[in-house]
């Protein structure tokens, strides 16, 4: 009854939690001296901003009504971002955010540091959060930010929303370009090419530079004489560079190969706002550096049009191209249409020459080369409908290692707990199989994957439902995403002892504090039947309670999702304030003498679990006639409390440990099953629930 009190004043109250836009004087607050805010230019909080003589030095905007990316806690990231009329940020500040992991936890000030980066670099600059590959960074296009460790879905998140407010500002206000609709390509448009056709109407555009040329271009600098290869054989080719738009299928079917042109229309149909680039190079400057990583920004390469940068990334695709095409290293290169590029219209493929001087501490010098390209615009169509931007497959290609170890653990799992739960309950080495399990699970999942799942999530997933926003938040974090996927299939199949006996890394280490008890031979302390009934009880009473907060003050929620002390002892290693640590510390050790007290009686995501396992379909422990009366045996040894005298199983509690499994299938261990070896007591068939 609780529980649905709270939701009803969820549904009353929600329609007053949206943030309204900043007034002038809140915004005047931001502008330090020489600056002063000038006039409003349109309805998306863009302003003037002046300098101390009162002339134009640029614009001042908010990136929530722009680009109102949700966060983690369901509630966009706002900044207030000042940009002179070169396009170089002045200052970005953070103005309002609910993010879990910067509202308690880290705290702002990594947050705030994190957007100081962003003053003096310009919008031309290709921006990329995250560190550069090895020396892959040396003498790049790209600029890195430095993230926030154990925050990089959220400053993700945050620079996405800024990087796409602030590019419709200047597309807008500084290039006096309109926001057209992208161009795709034309799936029926049919053209008979080949490559030399390609080469006549200046689809495939060329850049040669020979050695003498780049050596040409480095002269009089320090880097002169560093090339000795160059200086060998001033004819030879450095750079032949060949560009091909393959995002047409007339062009892309002149260039790859059969098996290549069917991979690449498999990519689009996943990818379907990304424009594929084919990029070779005959010579020897190879197109990345040797340390370049796939599925990456490329270091090498970057592009531009009308002034303004375009992502480039590497499609990951392993391709052979047709007969004909010029052989050399080749890469096919993607960018999000829905950024600006106008493929139609010219744009620059950018080639960084790099050279080194100096042998310990060598200095970067570079040169770069330019291509322009353009397809004609019989290639594509314009749909009428501008999609808004959902940047969110950077976050699945950076964690694609990640992803496939957890694919392969959670399948391993699925397997194990459902065909073979019988094999696995009766190993006699189950207890330490089962451990090993749950260490994998704290170390990878919890410490290093940081897919520690919280209630955070369900509350903010509520929010923003209700409020009608958009879910796409939680795409950037995918790791987290497949094992909520995987719990609430576990749903149907389990109920709730899937994600709460093998899948949660803090109920884990509460798991390896009872062992650890049990080694030092600690006294053990079980409450009563009547207690634990009761206790058992509470966990829903804070569900209930964070329900209540987040209809009346949603601002609170992460201060009372403290509760939790999931965040100290996964995603901050225990490194917070001492009484965040004193906490989590003290229910694990707790934990040794009460098994799992926080999971059985506190914990508020359990109780989401425990409601969310009332859709499971089906009865999946079997139970005897016996079971209950007159055997007790299962029942005495769960942990959980989650058997009833009568036998029956209360799901609701059951964390899947398998122990009753393993009793009810060992002939030495089951009462009704000694009895009837012994011919004392015929077996009964079994009884449904």
């Amino acid at each position: 009854m609780r529980n649905f009190l709270a939701l009803a004043l969820w549904f009353l109250f929600a329609p007053l939690l949206a943030a309204a836009p900043l007034e002038q004087s809140a915004i005047e607050a931001f502008i330090v001296p020489p600056y002063a805010l000038g006039e409003p230019l349109n309805d998306n909080g863009v302003w003037s901003l002046r300098n101390s003589g009162g002339a134009e030095a640029g614009y001042v905007f908010e990136t929530e009504p722009m680009a109102p990316l949700p966060g983690f806690s369901g509630a966009p990231i706002n900044m207030l971002v000042m940009l002179d009329l070169e396009g170089r940020f002045i200052d970005v500040r953070l103005i309002a955010h609910n993010e879990p992991i910067f509202v308690s936890g880290l705290g702002e000030a990594p947050f705030h540091k994190f957007f100081e980066q962003y003053r003096g670099h310009s919008i031309n600059t290709a921006l990329v959060v995250g560190t550069p590959y090895g020396e892959a960074g040396a003498g790049s296009d790209l600029v890195y930010l430095d993230g926030v460790t154990k925050a990089t879905a959220s400053v993700r998140i945050a620079h996405e929303s800024l990087l796409a407010a602030t590019l419709q500002v200047a597309r807008e206000k500084m290039q006096g370009i309109s926001t057209a609709p992208p161009a795709y390509p034309d799936p029926d448009h049919a053209e008979p090419l080949d490559w030399p056709a390609l080469v006549d109407q200046g689809l495939a555009r060329n850049l040669r530079v020979t050695n003498a040329e780049i050596d040409a271009a480095f002269a009089g600098t320090l880097w002169a004489d560093d090339d000795p290869e160059a200086q060998a054989d001033p004819e030879g080719l450095y750079l032949d560079l060949w560009l091909v738009d393959i995002g047409p299928p007339a062009i892309a079917r002149a260039v790859l190969d059969d098996d290549g042109f069917r991979d690449l229309q498999r990519f689009m149909a996943v990818s379907d706002h990304d424009e594929p680039f084919l990029v070779i190079d005959a010579g020897r400057h190879g197109l990345v550096s040797p340390d370049f990583v796939r599925n990456t920004a490329p270091d090498r390469l970057s592009a531009d049009q009308d002034g303004l940068p375009v992502a480039l990334r590497d499609a990951d695709l392993i391709f052979s191209t047709a007969p004909g095409v010029p052989e050399g290293s080749a890469m096919i290169l993607r960018t999000d249409r829905r950024l600006g590029l106008d493929p139609t219209r010219p744009w620059v493929l950018n080639v960084q020459a790099v050279r080194e001087h100096g042998m310990f501490q060598p200095e970067s010098g570079t040169v770069t080369l330019s291509l322009t390209h353009a397809t004609p615009e019989r290639f594509f169509l314009r749909p009428g409908v501008v999609e808004r931007l959902a940047p969110w497959r950077e976050a699945i290609f950076n964690r694609q290692a990640d992803l496939v170890v957890l694919a392969v653990f959670l399948a391993g799992l699925l397997l194990a707990l459902g065909p073979g739960m019988h094999r696995l309950a009766a190993m006699a080495t189950y207890t330490p199989v089962r451990l090993v399990v749950l260490a994998f699970v704290t170390a990878f999942i919890g410490w290093w994957g940081q897919g520690q799942l919280s209630i955070v999530t369900p509350l903010a997933t509520l929010r923003t439902g209700v409020e009608g926003g958009s879910l796409a938040y939680l795409l950037y974090d995918p790791f987290s995403l497949a094992i909520w996927g995987v719990t609430i299939a576990g749903f149907v199949l389990w109920g709730r002892g899937l994600f709460c006996g093998w899948l949660c890394p803090f109920g884990a280490l509460q798991e390896f504090a009872h062992h650890l008890g049990r080694l030092l031979r600690l006294p053990q302390w079980q409450p009563s039947v009547l207690w634990d009934g009761q206790l058992k009880r509470v966990k829903y009473a804070l569900l209930a309670g964070m329900l209540v907060t987040l209809a009346l003050a949603p601002d609170r929620v992460d201060l009372v999702a403290e509760v939790e002390p999931f965040k100290t002892a996964i995603t901050t290693f225990f490194l917070r304030e001492w009484y965040y640590v004193a906490y989590a510390a003290g229910w694990l050790v707790l934990g040794m003498f009460t098994f799992k007290g926080f999971c059985r009686y506190v914990c508020p995501l359990g109780a989401v679990m425990a409601i969310g396992g009332l859709i499971r379909g089906r009865d999946w422990i079997a139970r005897r006639a016996e079971c209950g009366s007159p055997c007790q045996l299962c029942r005495v040894k769960c942990s959980y409390g989650a058997i009833k005298p009568s036998g029956k199983i209360d799901y609701a509690e059951c964390f899947q440990c398998l122990d009753c499994v393993t009793i009810h299938d060992d002939p030495k261990a089951c009462v009704p099953l000694i009895l009837a070896a012994r011919g004392r007591r015929p077996l009964m068939p079994a009884v449904a629930e």
